[in-house]
């Protein structure tokens, strides 16, 4: 029999610790239970929202609807071969983990996705990413209960429509409980390091998984708060990405303008854009600010409100158009 609780407070379920509370929640351990969830949600004439490890979302003080929490776990080798190995993994386990048992076990493809917050399931909303690598990458398929048809089915990497921090999952967001993820992991390691602070790497004799996981690790705890010792949601803003004429004349007043090609344009860096502004280590109100080391990234040590939070996100938005004539998008959602 499912637990199905009123009023719960979500402020230690979303690492922005902003404060919230569910109109009703339940805690999902297996699929078979969401049939009762679904019913529950119609009963109630209440939408259902899904939550993960909460590393990506912003939410309102009040969530009218029936908060589902992914508590489903379990990693399992469902085939393999001499060049690869395929792994399903339930999606209330933890993303990080998760990488770190891949790594243990000697199977790559994950690694420079390292200490990445959230969940699993999570991961192909996200499409995440980092230091050159995507997580559609190495997606087999996803299966997924869609709340429109109340049928399970699994979607091809194709079906998913994976792009840069984007996929069917954000477009057509509240449709899709992701319920497990499976993964082709390599067996033949084959480093990314093209990213610049991994490029050190490349003079390693002998380099390992373990080497590009730990330098991956490093690297993020360099520039990035904990959010259980600064709440906070990582990356706020997503890269903006702009045509090479823009790019030209962007660098004509910028010469140090921080960019790299993605596919027929230009990726710039927001955190530098932000930085660049005039926004990093500074705050507003409530606390809400940019952390001192990374601009990209906005805390809340003082566990303001979402409405807090949106407010600097708008200021920065504002004056990063204002100053480049580059629109940045906000990378969590908000409920």
């Amino acid at each position: 029999m499912l637990e199905i609780q009123s009023d719960v407070p979500l402020q230690s379920l979303n690492t922005m610790s902003v404060e919230s509370n569910a109109r009703l929640f339940v805690k999902l351990t297996h699929p078979s239970q969401l049939s009762e969830i679904v019913s529950a949600a119609e009963s109630h004439q209440l939408p259902i929202r899904v939550l993960g490890g909460g590393s990506n979302i912003i939410l309102p003080d009040y969530v009218e609807a029936l908060v589902v929490l992914m508590a489903n776990k379990g990693i399992k080798i469902i085939g393999e071969d001499d060049q690869s190995v395929v792994v399903k993994v339930q999606a209330g386990e933890n993303w990080h983990e998760f990488v770190t048992w891949a790594v243990s076990q000697n199977f790559f493809g994950l690694e420079n996705l390292a200490l990445i917050p959230g969940s699993v399931g999570a991961a192909p909303v996200q499409n995440i990413g980092a230091y050159g690598v995507e997580v559609g990458e190495a997606i087999e398929r996803v299966t997924v209960f869609d709340l429109v048809t109340n049928c399970e089915a699994e979607l091809m990497p194709v079906d998913c429509e994976f792009g840069y921090r984007d996929s069917l999952f954000k477009k057509e967001e509240n449709r899709y409980v992701i319920l497990n993820v499976v993964f082709r992991l390599e067996k033949v390691f084959s480093p990314v390091l093209g990213y610049g602070p991994l490029a050190v790497l490349k003079q390693k004799n002998d380099l390992t998984v373990l080497d590009v996981y730990n330098e991956v690790v490093s690297i993020r705890t360099e520039k990035l708060p904990s959010p259980e010792q600064l709440p906070n949601a990582g990356s706020f803003f997503k890269n903006p990405i702009v045509t090479s004429d823009k790019l030209a004349s962007l660098l004509q007043a910028y010469p140090d303008l921080v960019h790299f090609p993605y596919l027929t344009e230009y990726k710039l860096a927001a955190g530098w854009l932000i930085d660049k502004a005039g926004f990093k280590g500074q705050s507003g109100e409530n606390g809400v600010g940019c952390y001192e080391k990374q601009a990209l990234v906005i805390v809340n040590p003082e566990h303001a409100s979402a409405v807090s939070v949106m407010k600097w996100a708008s200021r920065i938005t504002e004056v990063v158009e204002d100053t480049f004539g580059v629109a940045l998008e906000v990378e969590p959602r908000h409920w």
